[in-house]
C-alpha cells in the first residue's frame, strides 16, 4: 500500500476549488476527448467540472477528495449518498498515476465512508467505450443496467450502471 491520503474540498476554499477544476480538466480532457470528441467533453467540463459546477455540487451534498500520494494531488474523486448506496460521481487519477492500485485505494475510502453512513454499496456510472469499465469490473463492480442520459444541447451521456455491494 502507499501512503495515499485523502484531502477534503470544503464549500468555501475558492483557491481548493479552482485547483480541483483545474485539475479536472487536465485528466478529463486527457481521457474523455478520443472517446466523446473534444466538443462534447468540453460541454460536459463547463456543466460538470467548472469551478461553478463544483461550488454548486459541494452546496448540494456532494464530497470532493483530492487523492493524494507524498503530498502531490494524484487524482480525485466525489461521491455522495444515493438511495441505498453512495454515488461514486468521479474517480479520476493523473494518466502517469495509473496502475499503481490506487483506485483500490480511492475505492476502500469510498467503502469506509458509506459503511459509516449505514450503507453497504456503492453505484456508478461508466461510459460504454471507457476502458475504465474493465477496471471497475476487476474491483467487483457489476453492470446492473444501461442508461442514456440527456445532458443538454444535443449531447447524452451513454452510460451503463454499476454497483457494488459488501
Amino acid at each position: 500500500m502507499s501512503n495515499m491520503e485523502f484531502e477534503k474540498l470544503l464549500p468555501g476554499d475558492e483557491s481548493k476549488i479552482s485547483e480541483m477544476s483545474q485539475m479536472a480538466s487536465e485528466i478529463v480532457r486527457e481521457h474523455y476527448d478520443p472517446i466523446l470528441g473534444k466538443e462534447q467533453n468540453d460541454y460536459m467540463l463547463v456543466k460538470f467540472q467548472s469551478v461553478e459546477a463544483i461550488k454548486n455540487q459541494l452546496e448540494n451534498g456532494y464530497r470532493y477528495y483530492f487523492a493524494k500520494v507524498d503530498g502531490k494531488n494524484a487524482g480525485f474523486m466525489a461521491f455522495y449518498p444515493r438511495g441505498d448506496a453512495m454515488y461514486l460521481s468521479k474517480l479520476y487519477l493523473y494518466k502517469h498515476e495509473r496502475g499503481k492500485g490506487y483506485s483500490k485505494e480511492m475505492l476502500a475510502f469510498l467503502k469506509r465512508n458509506a459503511k459509516a453512513e449505514g450503507l453497504f454499496a456503492v453505484e456508478l456510472n461508466v461510459n460504454k467505450r471507457n476502458e475504465a469499465l474493465e477496471i471497475y469490473k476487476r474491483l467487483g463492480f457489476e453492470i446492473i443496467r444501461a442508461e442514456k442520459i440527456n445532458i443538454g444541447s444535443g449531447y447524452y451521456m451513454d452510460d451503463y450502471v454499476c454497483r457494488l455491494e459488501f
